[in-house]
């Protein structure tokens, strides 16, 4: 077998998910399925239990999740040392939302591929509550992520941004005038939620301090779908101003105010700060933001 079969057995042990693994190496769902069975006849033995509902390692799947890990880390090393120059080469994994893609990582990304043109890139949109998630499930080794007020001590990180979180409502829809009333009738209005990550929290919050039960229409996966729900009319959310900025969207919805504020959010680069002790992430690292990386 191969390194990149060994790269590709090791990220869906790390994402238990083959349509995951499958788009983040770029491979068909077949294709994926053929590489791990090839790897299964290679080694006389199963390295996963599949059902309908999940992916898990077998005890033999377990023990060649360190194997593969070494080898491809060893790999990895030997290019380095077989370099005839100083020139860095590897390889980096990132994950984030596609607002951050187009908004924050093009100027990073840019001033990094300039000093290390040989260094490969592979980037991952998806939900940006999926963030932390992915880096702590080895999924990725950089993510964009919202920080939360209480954050990993194994995970170190570059503040890159602010943005308030705001409500907003359907542009021009006199069905939903959340904006006009005060106080504003949240039995009546409907309200989409995400399904899940720091802005549910903090809605929530905002919700529980006020003695609020809101009048849920719906939750969604990722702040585009929210974004799409309630420009159509379903209800008012929440997203955060920098998403509402730069989503095609923007003019179909409009943002009203309410009391309190919600807590903005910051914005930041992470990895583990194990991570660090590889040349290609140390050299990300330094373009992110030269000097201390580490949060108070």
């Amino acid at each position: 077998m191969d390194i990149r079969a060994l790269k590709i057995f090791s990220h869906l042990t790390r994402s238990l998910h083959f349509g995951r693994t499958s788009r983040a190496c770029n491979l068909t769902p077949s294709a994926l399925t053929r590489t791990i069975q090839r790897i299964e006849e290679e080694l006389g033995t199963p390295l996963f239990r599949r059902d309908h509902r999940s992916v898990t390692l077998t005890p033999a799947g377990e023990l060649f999740r360190r194997y593969a890990e070494e080898a491809v880390a060893r790999w990895q090393a030997l290019q380095r040392e077989l370099a005839d120059d100083q020139t860095l080469r590897g390889e980096i994994s990132l994950y984030c939302s596609v607002t951050a893609a187009t908004s924050i990582l093009p100027r990073i990304l840019r001033a990094f591929r300039q000093a290390h043109p040989d260094v490969q890139i592979k980037l991952q949109t998806g939900d940006a509550a999926e963030a932390l998630d992915r880096l702590g499930n080895r999924e990725a080794e950089v993510t964009i992520a919202a920080l939360p007020e209480r954050r990993p001590g194994s995970v170190v990180f570059v503040e890159l941004a602010r943005t308030p979180l705001v409500f907003i409502e359907p542009a021009g829809d006199a069905e939903f005038p959340a904006g006009s009333h005060d106080p504003i009738d949240w039995h009546r209005i409907p309200v989409i939620l995400p399904e899940r990550g720091l802005s549910r929290e903090r809605i929530d919050r905002w919700f529980k301090d006020k003695g609020i039960q809101p009048n849920v229409y719906a939750e969604v996966a990722g702040n585009e779908a929210l974004l799409a729900m309630v420009s159509l009319g379903c209800g008012v959310g929440v997203v955060p101003q920098l998403v509402l900025e730069k989503s095609p969207l923007r003019d179909q919805v409009r943002v009203f105010e309410v009391e309190p504020e919600l807590m903005p959010f910051t914005i930041g680069a992470c990895t583990l700060e194990k991570h660090l002790a590889n040349p290609v992430l140390r050299a990300f690292w330094a373009t992110v933001q030269p000097g201390d990386d580490r949060g108070n």
